[in-house]
């Protein structure tokens, strides 16, 4: 059955997928599946000491045959696109938490395209901040920390201009076919934490631009609601 323009694809969220890891997340959106991994260590690099903060790093990498056809192992976790979904992905987690009350840890999450299919970078943002909470709440749970770091809760999604008309998460099928391509990161009151927006074919005018944050803003309630089920009750401090 085909979804609407403005619903998400099926949207499953796996937590503790890897029972070793501090938090862990397999998420599904539509046909994408990405495996997020949290993990704790107990240093910071030098620009978070300086501060007397927490920090927060992500790494986002694709399986080789993640998509229809094999890319080269070194493509699929080196190379500008690596870094720049990487550096995104870290920026929005964040932007999650007071990194104050994280010192003197830091948390990686790693995250691993199973199956691409379109919006990989939103989906890692929303299963790695699941993986995030989990391991957040571990550290809370044995006293590594004392007062509860999580700010808001965030989630992100893409939305796409295809044949003049706004859609929401769009698949690897529609994103070749789209007029434009936006990604949205918010938190739960709809701040912006990013907006990435490129117009592919035609240029898009702000009542456009408008009306795909909007559809985002709606999809992302969505999306953090569901998040909220899977992690369960947080800490009250």
């Amino acid at each position: 059955m085909k979804k609407s323009s403005s619903s998400l694809r099926p949207l499953k969220f796996q937590k503790s997928y890897l029972p070793h890891a501090e938090g862990s997340c397999l998420v599904s959106m539509g046909n994408t599946k990405v495996l997020c991994v949290a993990t704790v260590e107990n240093k910071i690099p030098p620009h978070a000491e300086e501060k007397g903060t927490g920090w927060i790093h992500a790494e986002y990498a694709m399986l080789p045959r993640s998509g229809e056809s094999r890319s080269p192992r070194k493509k699929t976790t080196q190379g500008g696109r690596v870094q720049e979904i990487s550096r995104l992905v870290g920026r929005s987690l964040r932007a999650a938490v007071d990194l104050k009350k994280l010192f003197p840890y830091s948390i990686i999450v790693d995250c691993d395209v199973i199956r691409a299919d379109g919006g990989t970078r939103t989906a890692s943002i929303n299963g790695g901040l699941i993986a995030l909470v989990q391991a957040l709440k571990q550290m809370k749970a044995k006293g590594e920390i004392q007062a509860w770091p999580l700010k808001n809760f965030i989630g992100a999604v893409s939305v796409g201009v295809i044949k003049g008309k706004p859609v929401v998460d769009i698949c690897y099928a529609e994103d070749k076919d789209a007029e434009t391509d936006l990604n949205v990161v918010m938190t739960e009151s709809g701040d912006m934490i990013e907006v990435q927006g490129t117009a592919e074919k035609t240029p898009f005018s702000q009542k456009e631009l408008l009306q795909m944050v909007r559809l985002a803003q709606k999809s992302i309630k969505r999306i953090i609601q569901a998040q909220k089920k899977i992690i369960g009750p947080l800490p009250q401090s």
